[in-house]
């Protein structure tokens, strides 16, 4: 072989070989990039995860705290909406009550409670009351029912009040008094309900 040819084959084996390493550097290189993009695209979509999570928790909070000042809103409109009905309803009954109080059924109903009062005292001594406001009906009550029977200084809307001295004992019929005690066990139960 001639000294040019023994060049031309160590050029052609050197390119060879210049092209086997460059190839096999080029791959090593493309296989270090693959694998530090995969790793750069894993970081990215771990955090664009936990960024999701963390905005996702971030409104469902803001959302919950929204709920529930709209939720206080509307019970506290339920509950003055039900606080006017409550007045409405017992100035109606108060109405009903003074209307009954112009019957004849009124007399009968007072001379009841005086009867039922006299059979508790069962002889002791008793001072019953009647409202000012019945100062009509006082000489007919004393005389049906046999007893002294006093006008009250204080009103308090119809019905009777009596004390026993010796037993410590306040024996309250009044209207009044019925009408707080239903005012204050009053509730609405109808509407909506959530179970």
């Amino acid at each position: 072989m001639t000294t040019e040819e023994k060049l031309k084959h160590f050029e052609e084996a050197a390119v060879e070989r210049a092209k086997t390493k460059s190839s096999a550097a080029i791959a090593e290189h493309q296989a270090a990039l693959e694998k530090l993009e995969a790793e750069h695209k894993a970081e990215k979509d771990r955090q664009a995860a936990l960024q999701i999570k963390t905005e996702s928790e971030s409104l469902n909070r803001a959302m919950n705290i929204a709920l529930s000042k709209e939720q206080l809103q509307i019970r506290r409109r339920i509950s003055q909406k039900n606080e006017e009905l409550k007045e409405k309803l017992f100035i109606e009954i108060k109405s009903l009550l003074e209307e009954y109080m112009a019957t004849t059924a009124y007399p009968q109903l007072l001379e009841k409670q005086i009867r039922e009062i006299l059979k508790i005292a069962d002889g002791e001594p008793v001072t019953i009351y009647i409202d000012p406001n019945d100062q009509a009906l006082l000489m007919n009550l004393n005389a049906v029912s046999n007893t002294a029977i006093s006008l009250s200084e204080y009103p308090f809307m119809g019905g009777t009040r009596a004390v026993l001295e010796k037993r410590h004992m306040l024996i309250d019929n009044s209207f009044q008094t019925r009408l707080e005690e239903a005012r204050e066990a009053f509730t609405f139960n109808g509407g909506i309900s959530h179970e």
